[in-house]
């Protein structure tokens, strides 16, 4: 079980000011800033990663806070929706609160489960939905276990075309399709429980989107370690898909390649994960660097923007 993807390990999407993105979601949504770092490509932008007490793998929503960058267009070849978790009789609370905080939302039922959907304040569409989910949530004053985020439910992929993304699903991720209605497919791996689906959205019609604050920049399936992300890569190499190296991003282990569709596809390891450079009980509250950009700190510092 172990040498297969164990669903998602984290989504990475792209917000406009770092200051409302990190209250958006430590103080209205109330997960925890698990870790508080730059962009390994640009370290005057914010990497922000938000999760659960110990940011687990299928918690794990990351930022590019970039300043000023403009509000993107979900469309085809992109990630579109990302759907977390919440306990069962949850989502009147979720209406009320949204409602308090002057957030629209829509109600919907999707597959027989019932999911609120609003945007966050860049435009970012999530979707809260109703499951039993067995994971330990992280809980604030306001947000007790009972309504709390228990991490992700499943992504959505909205594609000009299904089926060569459910090849790749399929044939590589080891996913399989578990339901369809009309153009919406959901596939699942039985490798965990949570954190475990992937629906697709196809329509021929639907505009390429564009990648800014609003839109997701790619999604991370978790492998256990290493050795399990090495194999991957031969098959990804092996079903002609080009696959980056792997890279080294501090918390865990990456490759990288971009699915017919056009969706950006991360693959990530477990380890070593982010207590490897804090305490867990004080995850997210100083500014991590990767080692290349230690010796920059001050300058660094002084370019990021101010969000205390």
């Amino acid at each position: 079980m172990e040498n297969r993807i164990l669903g998602l390990h984290h989504i990475t999407a792209i917000a406009d000011n770092a200051k409302r993105n990190l209250d958006f979601y430590t103080k209205v949504l109330g997960v925890r800033l698990v870790k508080k770092t730059v962009n390994f490509d640009d370290p005057g932008t914010y990497h922000f990663y938000f999760g659960n007490e110990q940011g687990e793998p299928g918690t794990i929503l990351t930022f590019f806070p970039w300043e000023g960058i403009g509000k993107g267009t979900p469309g085809a070849g992109m990630a579109t929706h990302i759907g977390y978790a919440v306990p069962q009789g949850s989502l009147d609370f979720w209406k009320n609160r949204l409602g308090e905080h002057q957030i629209s939302l829509q109600e919907n039922e999707i597959f027989g489960e019932k999911l609120i959907s609003f945007n966050d304040p860049d435009g970012l569409q999530l979707q809260f939905i109703e499951t039993k989910d067995d994971r330990k949530a992280w809980t604030t004053t306001d947000i007790n276990a009972e309504h709390a985020l228990k991490g992700f439910h499943n992504i959505t992929l909205s594609l000009k075309e299904a089926d060569p993304t459910l090849k790749v699903l399929t044939d590589i991720l080891g996913y399989s399709l578990q339901q369809q209605n009309d153009n919406r497919y959901r596939l699942t791996t039985d490798s965990i429980d949570t954190a475990n689906s992937v629906d697709i959205i196809a329509d021929k019609n639907l505009p390429y989107g564009k990648n800014a604050a609003g839109t997701n920049h790619h999604v991370a399936f978790r492998v256990k370690d290493d050795n399990v992300l090495m194999e991957y890569r031969e098959k990804v190499l092996s079903a002609g898909l080009d696959i980056t190296p792997k890279i080294d991003r501090d918390y865990f282990f990456s490759l990288y390649f971009r699915e017919p569709g056009g969706v950006l596809f991360e693959l990530a390891t477990d380890n070593p994960g982010f207590t490897v450079d804090e305490p867990l009980s004080s995850l997210g509250s100083a500014l991590k660097l990767p080692k290349q950009y230690e010796s920059y700190r001050s300058q660094i510092e002084q370019t990021l923007p101010k969000i205390d």
